[in-house]
C-alpha cells in the first residue's frame, strides 16, 4: 500500500527552528512524513512551542508530534517546564523505599505527559529501559537500575503515569544498550554476549511491559553472537523477538537513522529499507535535513495498513489534561504531582 495524506507515513523528522518555513510545510505534506519530532532548537519558551506545535497540525492535523524527552540530561524543554530528574534517582529512592519510589515515577511520568499535551506534543520517546551497568556513558543515569525487575518496576510506573495524561510510552533500546561502552551517535557499539545473557536481563523489562507500551525503539548496537546486523536493522530482534516472543503489538521505531551505528547499512535509502524491511513502522531522520529530502524522494516503500494504523494510535485522544499550558497552575492533580517529583529532585 503506498502513503496517502490521509495517514501518517513511516518517516519521522525533525523541523529547524522555533517556526515552520514555507519548505519544510511543502515537506511535510509529503506522504511518506508521518511525523516531526523536536529538540531544543526548536524551544524559546511555552507560547512558541504551542504555536509551532498548531503551526505543524495545521499543515497535517495526523502528524504525531514527537520529543526525546525523559528527564535529567535528555529534556529538551526546560524553561518554562519542570525539571524532571533522571531515572537513575528513582532507582536510588527504589533502594530506600520502593513504594515511594513507584509513586514518584508515576507522578513524575504525569507531569512529563501533561506539560507536553498542554504544549501540542503528542509522544516521547520514554522511558529508557536499558539497565544500569555502570559502563556505557551514554545511557548513564537515564537507566533506572541494575536489577532487571526493579526497572521494569519503576518503567511501568512511569509508564501508568504517562497512561493518566492520555499519553502512550515508548520503551527503549531494546534488546539493550546499557552493557556497551561505545556511543550508538558516533560509533558502532557491539556486544559480545549470547542471547541467554541478554533475554535473562535486559530484555526482561521489554518482556514485563510488552503490553502496555505504544512504542518500542530498537538500539543500534550489533550483538555480534547472535546477529551481524544492529538490532534495528535486524528481522530476528524485530520479528522473531520482539512480536513473535514478546507478542509487542505497538509502533516500532528505529533509532535516528543519522547516527553513526547506523551507518553499516548503506545510504540514507539503505538504511530506511534495512529498518523498514526488518520491521520498523517509523524510521527517524533527525539533523540532517538534507538527507531527509533525499529520503523523501528516492525511497518508494510498501506501507502495510496495520502498520500505518498503529502509528495514527499514537496520538492522545483529546481531552483529559488541559490545552493550554497557561491553565496548569490551577489544575489540581498536576499541581499535586509537580510538587511531589519536585520534593524528589
Amino acid at each position: 500500500m503506498k502513503p496517502s495524506h490521509a495517514q501518517p507515513g513511516p518517516v519521522m523528522l525533525d523541523v529547524v527552528g522555533h517556526e515552520i518555513t514555507a519548505e519544510e510545510r511543502e515537506i511535510l505534506q509529503h506522504p511518506l512524513v508521518g511525523g516531526v519530532i523536536l529538540f531544543a532548537r526548536n524551544y524559546a519558551e511555552p507560547a512558541q512551542l504551542c504555536a509551532l506545535t498548531a503551526a505543524i497540525r495545521a499543515v497535517r492535523p495526523g502528524l504525531v508530534i514527537s520529543v526525546d524527552h525523559e528527564g535529567g540530561r535528555v529534556q529538551r524543554f526546560r524553561e518554562g517546564f519542570t525539571r524532571l530528574p533522571a531515572m537513575r534517582r528513582f532507582g536510588v529512592e527504589w533502594n530506600a523505599d520502593p513504594v515511594a519510589a513507584k509513586a514518584a515515577a508515576r507522578h513524575a511520568g504525569f507531569v512529563l505527559a501533561t506539560e507536553l499535551r498542554a504544549h501540542g506534543v503528542d509522544l516521547s520517546y520514554a522511558p529508557v529501559l536499558d539497565l544500569d551497568y555502570g559502563v556505557s556513558t551514554v545511557i548513564g543515569d537515564r537507566a533506572f537500575h541494575r536489577d532487571p525487575l526493579v526497572a521494569a518496576e519503576l518503567a511501568r510506573a512511569v509508564v501508568a503515569g504517562l497512561a493518566d495524561a492520555g499519553m502512550r510510552a515508548v520503551g527503549k533500546h531494546f534488546p539493550g544498550h546499557g552493557a556497551v561502552e561505545a556511543d550508538s551517535h558516533v560509533a558502532i557499539p557491539v556486544d559480545g554476549r549470547d542471547f541467554e545473557a541478554v533475554w535473562a536481563d535486559d530484555i526482561q523489562p521489554f518482556r514485563l511491559l510488552a503490553g502496555e507500551l505504544g512504542g518500542v525503539m530498537p538500539a543500534h548496537v550489533i550483538f555480534e553472537r547472535i546477529d551481524a546486523r544492529p538490532a534495528g536493522f535486524s528481522p530476528f530482534w524485530l520479528q522473531d523477538v520482539l512480536r513473535g516472543r514478546l507478542g509487542f503489538q505497538g509502533v516500532i521505531f528505529s533509532d535516528d537513522l543519522t547516527m553513526e551505528g547506523a551507518s553499516v547499512a548503506g545510504d540514507i535509502v539503505a538504511r530506511a529499507q534495512a529498518a523498514h524491511g526488518a520491521g520498523c513502522d517509523m524510521v527517524l531522520v533527525c539533523n540532517r535535513p538534507d538527507l531527509a529530502v533525499q529520503l523523501l524522494d528516492r525511497w518508494k516503500p510498501d506501507v502495510a495498513a496495520d502498520s500505518a494504523a498503529r502509528v495514527a494510535a499514537l496520538r492522545p485522544r483529546p481531552g483529559g489534561v488541559p490545552a493550554d499550558p497557561a491553565t496548569l497552575a490551577g489544575w489540581a492533580p498536576y499541581v499535586a504531582a509537580r510538587e511531589a517529583v519536585l520534593a524528589l529532585a
